[in-house]
């Protein structure tokens, strides 16, 4: 049987929000919700407490019947036409390379950006949509496409999973040659693995799910679990410079990361050999962290790889109040213990799982109710102060005993409960089903994004305090319904800081321009957090969303730096995404 060639339409994604298409939330007549599917844990379990925490949380009342209709026929541009470039296409590569179809046109035009993308298509339109879709299934196929790209101006977009949180795939408004998204996911194999050096070579457009799953069958694993893990590609995390939920452990993606390469208009960016580690003078192998498709098209990478750990656990504590709980995070940044993922809510994010679990009944309520009075009346925690940490620890049995006895023994230190290792399990995983809360609320005119940053140890709650004041101001300056939505967790620690990462939503209904207000006020949080010591970002990137913030941490020689770089390697502008210092 001939190989199922992959297209974005055949996908099992829902292209334009977010996930799998089996996999959404619903609100029933009685006011519960439900994830339908069965591919998370969440998935079946009756949450009756969701929908009075939304309305307790932005002070509104939610109408099951006010729907905000999604644009059924989403209007697509007629495509921009270079002749003499889709002629060299035609005759050059088989037919199944490329498309013009307008439904994967559109699902090429944007990434996941809330206020600036996702909303605009479900509910509006966007400006500006890609010409021609091609899917690259080998390196002599991108190095040809660039070639004719450059030779017939046009314009070459790198897509991977689709994922972005920076507006990186929003399309330039002043680009006027024939734009050409170059899809990179049928380039998703395992070159090969070295079990001795504990490297493999895996092709960049390969999903993080995929990979740990291959991965796994010979007793292997990478390690890196961003929160998209299941849909974006190892070429978008090193593009993005991202990081995973298990980085102490395993590391950032350029701990990861030992080799790249990249083909550009110049010819291919590589090291001849992965190195452990080396003093080799300047490495432009660390210009493509973050490059965010403006150089060329990131093809494969050396990764390190891992054993399967033998135990994997969780575990989790609650503390009285959220400095209590920095507190303790401080600390274990000073022990040999740190487990594999680390991660403190605030009180409203605790508050907001609480909100996602089912209605008990029998011995599990009695149960559930007596752990209850434990915690708030023997304990005398207050359930609008305690906050939650959670835990995942991996390795060896006597490694993870050792993580185990001493997490605990210094979260009693600071006041902390130990909540058990359901609760710490429940806590991870609620990252992956809670992505799709965003798309189920838009329906009902809540508007909803997250943002991070990487704040220093002292900065923390004044950087906290300050996003907070910022987002109530510009509500009422707004005159939005209600009041607004923000809570914050800290999923990363460092030895310096680190790092921050906020939920914030706000009931948009009766207000002109929604998705352009809330993109507004969402700037300016990002300045005030930078005025008073927080990064542009920690792992989401720049891409056009936080341009404006660059002049503020690059010197002006830096910045003529990278663009000289971009000028030497892609003269046309071949790869014209035009993101980060490029951008308009």
């Amino acid at each position: 049987m001939a190989e199922q060639k992959f297209f974005a339409t055949k996908d099992e994604t829902w292209g334009h929000k977010w996930g799998f298409q089996d996999s959404q939330f619903i609100l029933h007549p009685d006011r519960t919700i439900t994830l339908s599917g069965n591919r998370y844990e969440l998935c079946g379990v009756v949450m009756p407490d969701f929908i009075p925490y939304v309305e307790e949380s932005l002070q509104i009342r939610l109408d099951p019947d006010d729907i905000l209709p999604e644009v059924e026929r989403k209007p697509v541009q007629p495509p921009r036409s270079n002749p003499a470039f889709i002629d060299a296409v035609v005759a050059t590569f088989p037919e199944d390379r490329y498309t013009l179809d307008d439904t994967e046109r559109l699902l090429h035009s944007h990434g996941q950006t809330t206020s600036e993308e996702v909303f605009k298509i479900l509910y509006h339109r966007v400006d500006k949509t890609i010409d021609m879709v091609f899917y690259v299934e080998s390196e002599e196929e991108v190095a040809e496409l660039i070639r004719l790209a450059e030779e017939y101006g046009v314009c070459l977009i790198p897509f991977g999973g689709g994922t972005s949180v920076s507006s990186a795939l929003k399309l330039p408004d002043l680009e006027t040659r024939m734009i050409v998204a170059v899809d990179i996911r049928r380039m998703n194999k395992i070159e090969w693995i070295n079990a001795d050096d504990r490297r493999a070579c895996i092709q960049a457009g390969i999903t993080g799910k995929q990979m740990e799953e291959e991965l796994a069958q010979h007793g292997y694993m990478v390690g890196h679990e961003p929160d998209s893990v299941e849909f974006s590609t190892l070429g978008g995390w090193i593009a993005t410079q991202a990081s995973g939920m298990k980085k102490n452990r395993y590391g950032n993606i350029e701990d990861i990361i030992e080799n790249i390469t990249v083909i550009t208009p110049r010819g291919i960016l590589e090291q001849t050999e992965p190195t452990t580690r080396v003093s080799m003078g300047m490495r432009p192998h660390n210009l493509l962290f973050g490059s965010e498709g403006n150089l060329g098209i990131i093809t494969k990478a050396v990764v390190r790889i891992h054993q399967l750990p033998e135990v994997q656990e969780y575990a989790s504590a609650v503390f009285p109040t959220w400095d209590q709980g920095v507190a303790f995070l401080h600390n274990l940044s000073q022990t040999n213990y740190v487990p594999a993922s680390v991660r403190l809510v605030d009180n409203i994010q605790f508050r907001f799982g609480q909100a996602l679990k089912p209605k008990s009944e029998g011995l599990k309520k009695a149960m559930s109710s007596l752990q209850k009075f434990v915690v708030l009346n023997l304990k005398g925690l207050d359930p609008y102060k305690m906050c939650a940490a959670t835990f995942v620890m991996e390795g060896e049995a006597r490694e993870v005993a050792y993580q185990k006895q001493n997490l605990l023994q210094l979260a009693k230190q600071h006041q902390g409960l130990a909540a058990g290792p359901e609760n710490g399990k429940r806590g991870y995983m609620l990252t992956f089903a809670i992505a799709y809360i965003r798309d189920f609320l838009s329906n009902y005119h809540i508007i909803g994004e997250t943002m991070e940053t990487s704040v220093p140890w002292s900065k923390i709650s004044e950087v906290c305090q300050v996003a907070t004041d910022k987002l109530f101001e510009l509500h009422d300056k707004h005159n939005i319904p209600g009041r607004p939505y923000l809570s914050y967790r800290i999923p990363q620690i460092y030895h310096t800081g680190v790092c921050i990462y906020f939920m914030f939503g706000m009931y948009m209904k009766g207000i002109n321009q929604p998705e352009d207000v809330f993109g507004s006020i969402e700037h300016a949080m990002r300045q005030v957090i930078m005025d008073h010591g927080g990064s542009i970002s920690h792992h989401h990137g720049v891409g056009k969303l936080r341009k404006d913030f660059l002049p503020q941490i690059h010197s002006p020689a830096s910045i003529e730096l990278l663009k000289e770089v971009k000028a030497f390697h892609d003269p046309n502008n071949v790869f014209g995404i035009r993101n980060n210092v490029f951008a308009e």
